[in-house]
C-alpha cells in the first residue's frame, strides 16, 4: 500500500475513479489545501538550490573515488546568497531548468518543441556535453528529436537532462506519466535512450513526492516508468537491491556500484577515463543518498555528495525530491539559513528568482492538475493520483564498445588522414582562436571541413570557434560495417588567425575488450 502524506493542513484521499481497465491504470485521488501544495512546490526548488550550492565546490573533483568521511564540505550562514553573486554559473541545471519554465510561462503548456529548443540553443549561458552538442544540432537545423539521438550527439547517455527534468515533476504533482510527458520532447533535445530515462525518472520521483513520505516508496515506484529491458533500468534496480542487501553501509552499495556500472560506452571525454558524467551512474548515487538518507535531509546531501562524480548536480536532484517530500516549512533550519536573503536573487541568464519561481510553479501545476482530471474547489487542490507506466524503450550506443584511443595531438592544416579498424569513431578536438586568452572569448569566425569514410563524402560541418556555439565533438561515426576504415578531414577554409586542434582518435568495435585477468 501507498504510504500517502497526512498532516496537519487536512489531507484527504478520495476513491473518485472508476476501475481500472487495460488501458488506463488504476488511480485514486488526493485532496490537499493550495497552502501545503505551494508548500511542497518551494519546497522542491529549495532543495535543489540548497543541494547545489553545498556539492559545489566538490563537482567533479572525485571521479571513481568518494568524499572520505574526514573530508569537510563547508556549510554557513550566508553561503547561498554568497554563492549566487560569486559564482552563479555554479546553478546551471537550476537556470536551465528555467529555460523551459519560462517557456511555459510565456507561451503557455501547449508550447512546441521548437519553443523550448530554440529558448536554450540561443541562450547566453556556456553549455557542455549533451547540453552542447543539442545546441549545436538546433543552431545547424536539426530538429528534436534528432538533435539528441545517440547518431547525432554522442553524448546522449550523459546527464544532462537528468539535472534539468525537476520542472516536470514539480508540474505534475502526483501524476507521475504526465511528468514524463511533459518533460519527454524536451529531454529528447539533448538526449536520448538513458540519458532521456534519467530525467524521466526523476521529473517520476519528484511527482510522487507530492503524495508519500515513504522515500523507499518514492524510489521504486518511480522506477516502474522505465523500461525494464533498459541499462538505466537494471542500474537503478541494483541499488535498490543492494541497499536490501547492506542496509547499513552505503559505501559497500557505492563500491558495487563502481564495480559494475563504471564503465564509460558512449561520452568520448568519459572513455577509458575516471571522469563518468553518464546519467545512469549519477542517478545511482542520488538514489544511493535518498535510500540511506531515509528522509534525513542532512544524510541525504551528504551521501548523494560523498558519492562524487557529478556531486553538485547529483544533490540537487536529491534534496529537490527530498524538499518536495519534506515542504519547504520542513527543511531543517540549518539548511534554510540565508536562503530568505537569496530567494529575490536573478539566477544568471535569467530575470526569474526563486520566489518567481515558487509563484510560477504554483500556476503551472493548478494548470496541469486541472488538466488532468483534478479539481480546484476554492482552497481545495484534488490531484487525480497516477499509477506509474513503463514508457517505450530506447538504447543508445547498442553493439558498440569502446576499444582503443589513438592520440593524434596535431592541428588540422589542410588534410588529415588516417585509419582505423572497428564500426565507429569519434574525433575529439576543438576549433579556437590561435592566441585565445579564454573560452570564453568572443570570436566568431567559422571553419568548413568536409568528412570522408572509406573515400565517401560523409558531411560537411561547420566548427565555430566561439566557444557557445562550437561543435563538442569534431566529428564522428557510428554503425559502420566491421573491419578497417580510412578516414580523411579537408579543412576548406584554413585560418592564420585560427586553429583546428585535433586530440585524439576514439575507436569502436562490435565486442568488448577482455581483460586477460
Amino acid at each position: 500500500m501507498k504510504k500517502l502524506f497526512l498532516s496537519a493542513l487536512a489531507v484527504t484521499f478520495l476513491s473518485a475513479m472508476p476501475p481500472a481497465s487495460p488501458h488506463r491504470p488504476a488511480t485514486q485521488s488526493m485532496t490537499l489545501s493550495k497552502q501545503a501544495l505551494q508548500n511542497k512546490i518551494k519546497g522542491g526548488w529549495a532543495g535543489q538550490l540548497i543541494g547545489c550550492t553545498f556539492g559545489g565546490p566538490t563537482e567533479f573533483q572525485y571521479n571513481g573515488t568518494m568524499l572520505n568521511d574526514y573530508q569537510p564540505i563547508p556549510w554557513y550562514d550566508g553561503y547561498i546568497k554568497h554563492t549566487m553573486l560569486n559564482n552563479p554559473g555554479l546553478y546551471d541545471d537550476i537556470y536551465m531548468d528555467l529555460t523551459f519554465v519560462d517557456v511555459f510561462e510565456r507561451k503557455g503548456l501547449d508550447a512546441p518543441v521548437e519553443e523550448h529548443a530554440n529558448a536554450y540553443a540561443n541562450a547566453e549561458y556556456m553549455l557542455w556535453h549533451a547540453n552542447q552538442a543539442g545546441r549545436y544540432n538546433i543552431l545547424n537545423g536539426m530538429k528534436a528529436p534528432q538533435s539528441g539521438h545517440w547518431l547525432n550527439n554522442p553524448h546522449a547517455d550523459d546527464i544532462d537532462f537528468q539535472i534539468e527534468a525537476d520542472f516536470s515533476g514539480l508540474m505534475a504533482p502526483g501524476m507521475p506519466n504526465t511528468a514524463i510527458q511533459i518533460g519527454d520532447p524536451i529531454g529528447h533535445i539533448m538526449n536520448y535512450g538513458d540519458g532521456w530515462y534519467g530525467g524521466a525518472y526523476v521529473g517520476a520521483m519528484y511527482s510522487l513526492a507530492f503524495v508519500s513520505t515513504d522515500i523507499n516508496y518514492i524510489v521504486k515506484e518511480a522506477l516502474k516508468t522505465i523500461p525494464a529491458q533498459s541499462t538505466f533500468y537494471q542500474c537503478i534496480n541494483d541499488v535498490i537491491k543492494w541497499h536490501a542487501q547492506y542496509p547499513n553501509d552505503w559505501k559497500r552499495n557505492w563500491f558495487e556500484i563502481q564495480r559494475k556500472w563504471s564503465d564509460e560506452v558512449g561520452c568520448p571525454e568519459g572513455v577509458f577515463r575516471a571522469f563518468d558524467i553518464d546519467a545512469k551512474i549519477n542517478a545511482a548515487y542520488i538514489v544511493l543518498g535518498l535510500l540511506y538518507g531515509g528522509g534525513d535531509f542532512t544524510k541525504t546531501l551528504e551521501i548523494s555528495t560523498r558519492a562524487g562524480q557529478d556531486s553538485d548536480c547529483n544533490p540537487s536532484s536529491a534534496g529537490g525530491i527530498l524538499g518536495t517530500m519534506l515542504g519547504y516549512d520542513r527543511i531543517p533550519a540549518n539548511w534554510k539559513q540565508g536562503l530568505k536573503e537569496a530567494e529575490d536573487i536573478d539566477f544568471k541568464y535569467t530575470t526569474m528568482s526563486l520566489n518567481d519561481v515558487y509563484a510560477m510553479g504554483m500556476k503551472h501545476a493548478l494548470q496541469v492538475i486541472e488538466r488532468n482530471g483534478g479539481k480546484i474547489n476554492g482552497d481545495q487542490v484534488t490531484i487525480a493520483v497516477q499509477t506509474p507506466k513503463a514508457v517505450r524503450f530506447e538504447q543508445a550506443f547498442t553493439g558498440h564498445h569502446p576499444v582503443q584511443t589513438i592520440h593524434i595531438r596535431k592541428n588540422l592544416e589542410n588534410e588529415f588522414t588516417t585509419d582505423f579498424d572497428g564500426i565507429g569513431f569519434v574525433i575529439r578536438g576543438e576549433a579556437r582562436p590561435k592566441n585565445r586568452i579564454s573560452r570564453e572569448a568572443d570570436n566568431s569566425f567559422v571553419f568548413n571541413a568536409e568528412l570522408y569514410v572509406d573515400g565517401q563524402k560523409i558531411e560537411t560541418a561547420k566548427l565555430p570557434t566561439d566557444f557557445i556555439h562550437r561543435r563538442h565533438e569534431l566529428f564522428w561515426k557510428y554503425q559502420l560495417p566491421k573491419g578497417k576504415h580510412s578516414i580523411r578531414v579537408k579543412l576548406l577554409n584554413p585560418d592564420p588567425e585560427h586553429i583546428v586542434s585535433m586530440t585524439d582518435l576514439l575507436v569502436y568495435s562490435d565486442q568488448p575488450v577482455k581483460s586477460k585477468l
